[in-house]
Parts: C-alpha cells; sequence; structure tokens
C-alpha cells in the first residue's frame, strides 16, 4: 500500500469571529445548566444527574476557552502590527 501524500499545498486556515463563537457556546452551556437545576431532584431519582454537571463542565471549559483565545487573537494582532512595522516601506 503506496502512502498517500498531498499533490497541492494545504489552504489557509479560516478565521472567524472565535471569541464570540466560545462566548457564546460558554453562554449556551451555562444557561442550560440554570434550566436544568429546579429539575435537580428528578434528574437524581431518574441516575441522569450527570446531564447536570455536563453543562456545568461545558460552561467552566468555555471560561477557560475564552481566556485562551482571547490571549490567542492578542497575540496575532501583536504579531501582524509587528510584522507591518518591520516590512520594508515601499515607495
Amino acid at each position: 500500500m503506496a502512502k498517500w501524500t498531498p499533490k497541492h499545498e494545504a489552504p489557509e486556515p479560516l478565521e472567524g469571529p472565535i471569541v464570540a463563537t466560545i462566548t457564546g457556546g460558554t453562554i449556551l452551556w451555562f444557561v442550560l445548566f440554570l434550566v436544568q437545576l429546579p429539575f435537580y431532584g428528578w434528574f437524581d431519582d431518574h441516575g441522569h444527574l450527570w446531564w447536570l454537571w455536563t453543562c456545568l463542565a461545558g460552561a467552566g471549559l468555555g471560561l477557560i476557552g475564552i481566556w485562551y483565545v482571547r490571549g490567542r487573537n492578542a497575540a496575532l494582532k501583536r504579531a501582524a502590527a509587528e510584522a507591518e512595522r518591520s516590512a520594508p516601506a515601499a515607495e
């Protein structure tokens, strides 16, 4: 079996509103946690308590994700500004 090798270069990664996407997902997980909280007893009685804790874990991991993507976004902007400053001026 021959090893597959690409015949063309990979495209540039797509950049979008990453911070807004992660923030929206985090809010969604937290809202789902709050919506399920009044039914804690029912979830506990039926063995579905993990649903509640999954939503809380998603919100907590989303907070870490927001911190990470904000730092990444700031680093990308700093790198672009540095590249612009160090580029020779075209006359």
